[in-house]
């Protein structure tokens, strides 16, 4: 067992960044158990979950260093759904200023994302092959800015990603939690932070209850990350293509998601 059955002692109530919205649908324990045993046996057959958790951790840390110094390229390096599509565009004078402008927590959440989308190549008036390029940009746009808000205070503002749940899809991680959601065409949640959150506190409920009350918000990330590799590899598709297809074991789904796959190869290089 890797974690304690004995609940710790509680830390200090964190006021909400995101206040969570009412869920228009229900999620399955069942199903929760279903990932979050797909999780352990993901982690079990390679690096294990502690050595995720402190990968993630490690994520948080780098990408604060990362933000603080200005070096965008190390940033967007750490975001899976970012690294390809945006590395290039690193040192835009835009782009650069509206990941610098993430940093803001006087604005507004959506705020912050949309300042991002918008500093990406626009594409009007282009080509249908140029818009298509474009709108993948600002796709890689969103998940870079998500991830920074999120590992900028991982236990304050949830993961809202694309994969996590992506409404113009109807696709992610949240439609293998609902109740009856393979049978449903459209499940009714927003591409909200407050839809993201209220998703979150639910899962970490769960976790919780498994004995776990540590590190909790990254325990949630990683079962996220397993449903969407269990949704993913159901549909063979998904939000992110080819570019996730190229981890083929669940433990590189999970890891390749959260961008934590780097890291640990460094890790083990340098154990």
């Amino acid at each position: 067992m890797l974690w304690a059955r004995k609940r710790q002692p509680e830390a200090p109530a964190v006021p909400a960044a995101v206040v969570p919205a009412a869920l228009a649908v229900a999620f399955d324990d069942r199903l929760f158990e279903r990932h979050f045993k797909g999780l352990l046996a993901a982690a079990e057959d390679r690096d294990g979950v502690e050595a995720w958790l402190d990968a993630l951790g490690e994520k948080q840390r780098r990408l604060a260093v990362a933000l603080s110094e200005g070096r965008f390229t190390a940033v967007i390096d750490l975001v899976f759904g970012a690294r390809r599509r945006l590395g290039h565009l690193a040192d835009e004078p835009a782009l650069a200023g509206a990941i610098a402008g993430l940093a803001d927590d006087a604005v507004p959440l959506d705020a912050r994302i949309a300042a991002t989308l918008a500093a990406t190549p626009a594409g009007a008036g282009a080509s249908r092959e140029e818009r298509r390029a474009a709108a993948k940009l600002r796709r890689a746009a969103h998940d870079l800015a998500t991830e920074i808000l999120h590992f900028r205070d991982p236990v304050r503002v949830p993961l809202m990603s694309r994969w996590v749940w992506d409404r113009a899809t109807m696709s992610g991680a949240l439609r293998e939690l609902v109740a009856g959601g393979e049978a449903m065409r459209e499940l009714p949640l927003e591409n909200a932070p407050g839809t993201y959150e209220a998703a979150r506190m639910w899962v970490q409920e769960r976790i919780a209850e498994q004995g776990i009350f540590r590190d909790v918000h990254f325990w949630a990330d990683l079962v996220l990350a397993s449903a969407y590799g269990h949704y993913f590899r159901a549909m063979t598709g998904g939000t992110l293509g080819a570019d996730f297809e190229r981890g083929t074991h669940p433990s590189e789904q999970i890891t390749g998601l959260l961008g934590i796959d780097r890291i640990l190869r460094d890790a083990s290089r340098s154990g």
